[in-house]
C-alpha cells in the first residue's frame, strides 16, 4: 500500500507468516487478498515478482 494504509486494519499474525515467504518486502507490504477495503482511496503497487498459484 502506497497511500491510504492507515484506513485498513493491520496485518494479523497469519498474514505476517505468509509475508515471511515473499521476496522484496517493504515495511508497508500487505497481501492484497487480506486487505478489507473501506470508503477511503488506496494506492496499491504490485511487486514485479509474485508467486501466483492461480491459472487463467
Amino acid at each position: 500500500l502506497r497511500e491510504g494504509g492507515d484506513s485498513v486494519e493491520p496485518a494479523d499474525e497469519l498474514e505476517d507468516d505468509m509475508l515471511d515467504k515473499a521476496w522484496g518486502l517493504e515495511p508497508d507490504s500487505r497481501l492484497s487478498c487480506q486487505v478489507l477495503i473501506a470508503d477511503q482511496d488506496l494506492v496499491v503497487e504490485l511487486p514485479k515478482y509474485t508467486i501466483n498459484h492461480a491459472r487463467e
